[in-house]
């Protein structure tokens, strides 16, 4: 049966990332290969098809991530993401910090990875425990839950931009979607559930703790670096919105898609942080060009990742094990959303990644979108709840809260782990209802 080859090749990719500790690109190619001879395909014409694979999904991917990250990188470089945060916890207050924090954690999120937005918001929060004596989960975990949500639910970021590629699915839409479900989940995860985590709280770490980066007359202004930040959702909402008001004949629908492609819309945002955080803040361009570069060069291995399952959905399509499973889950019972996110479930637990739970969830799912009437929009969101779920001592992101948090592990397990399975399973409930109401 073709489906005992997929079964054993998400194990030899579990073996291989896990046992042998090999990289997670490495490894995904490896098991396309097996895959494709496994399921038939001659071999002759496996390679081509794990290029077109990579080709196909890191066509305009790789604009959006790196855009992305040089976005992200400016930002923090220019202290635009401390500008925000400052901000909105002195407007908020010392009572209100938790909202403070989720709201900062939500739109710094947004324009950053996770791991650059927690090691940039962490001395933020350290500050904030240990001036206003308020115990450091109580604060930390909704914000980590905010970037945690913005990471698995929302474009631009890698994973979910490639679900989107892998599913078809409308960017604008998604992302709207994205938010719809994300906000009551952040809450949940965040505000709600570390009002029970925070009796695991200890003292700030005083190896990690260190004073603000920047003093504040050193800092951007918030409006223009709340509206930098955000330039990229604002226009991909906009051409959302006219593509589903105006008339396809409409001259300002035109302009509005073409500066709301997710690629024209993080180009405009980078041209203006260049001058936001760079250029005006008595930065010389090629100071700026330098804080670029480091940004590509760090996501190479993730662009590369996602190559690798872009391969390995290819590699799928072309067997016809896509059919084959499309056929056998339309004679299930079971809801496409809802397998989705199981899939991605699994893998995240198996294997750690969450980018890689995700996308390869997503290569498998793939063809249940053409044969079912689900949005795929909604199976973006699906798949990357269950590329969250439980996230444990496979995960870097486990060992990172761990250590900021200065946890055991079984302290970790309790707070961390917990957060991010309410997280995936409050995300399925909120794409399952909003399933009945669109």
């Amino acid at each position: 049966m073709p489906i005992v080859v997929i079964v054993l090749g998400v194990v030899l990719l579990l073996i291989l990332m896990m046992g042998f500790k090999l990289n997670g690109f490495l490894s995904l190619i490896i098991v396309s290969l097996a895959v494709g001879i496994g399921e038939g395909i001659p071999i002759t014409k496996v390679i081509a098809s794990i290029e077109n694979g990579m080709g196909s999904t890191l066509g305009s991917l790789a604009l959006v991530v790196g855009l992305g990250a040089i976005l992200g990188k400016l930002m923090a470089e220019g202290g635009g993401a401390q500008k925000i945060a400052n901000t909105l916890i002195n407007k908020f207050g010392r009572k209100n910090v938790q909202i403070a924090i989720v709201v900062t954690g939500f739109i710094v999120g947004i324009a950053l990875f996770y791991e650059v937005g927690l090691v940039l918001l962490i001395p933020l929060v350290f500050t904030l425990a240990a001036t206003a004596d308020i115990p450091l989960i109580y604060i930390g975990l909704p914000m980590t839950a905010a970037l945690s949500v913005t990471h698995g639910f929302l474009p631009p970021h890698p994973g979910a931009t490639a679900v989107v590629s892998v599913y078809k699915a409308d960017i604008g839409l998604t992302l709207l979607y994205g938010i719809l479900v994300g906000i009551p989940v952040v809450i949940l995860a965040g505000p709600v559930f570390a009002t029970y985590a925070k009796r695991f709280s200890r003292g700030v770490p005083e190896n990690l703790y260190k004073a603000q980066a920047y003093k504040e007359e050193e800092l951007p202004g918030f409006w223009i670096s709340l509206f930098t930040a955000l330039i990229p959702v604002i226009l991909m909402a906009l051409a959302t919105v006219a593509k589903l008001t105006l008339p396809e004949n409409s001259n300002i629908r035109s302009v509005l898609s073409f500066i709301g492609d997710p690629v024209m819309a993080l180009l405009i945002a980078v041209i203006i942080a260049i001058f936001t955080f760079g250029l005006n803040r008595g930065k010389k361009i090629n100071e700026v060009m330098k804080i670029a570069e480091a940004a590509i060069s760090s996501i190479a291995m993730i662009l590369l990742i996602i190559g690798g399952g872009g391969a390995f959905k290819q590699v799928l399509i072309d067997s016809g094990v896509g059919k084959y499973i499309a056929d056998v889950v339309k004679q299930s019972n079971f809801s496409p959303l809802f397998l989705a996110w199981l899939i991605a479930a699994a893998l995240r637990i198996a294997q750690g990644s969450a980018t890689v739970a995700a996308i390869t969830a997503a290569g498998i799912m793939a063809p249940i979108v053409a044969a079912s009437n689900i949005r795929p929009e909604l199976m973006v969101l699906a798949t990357g709840a269950g590329s969250l779920i439980f996230s444990h001592v496979n995960d870097p992101g486990f060992w990172m809260f761990k250590e900021f948090f200065n946890l055991t592990i079984g302290e970790t397990f309790a707070t961390w782990s917990i957060m991010e399975t309410i997280i995936s399973v409050a995300g399925l409930i909120g794409v399952l209802f909003l399933n009945m109401l669109i």
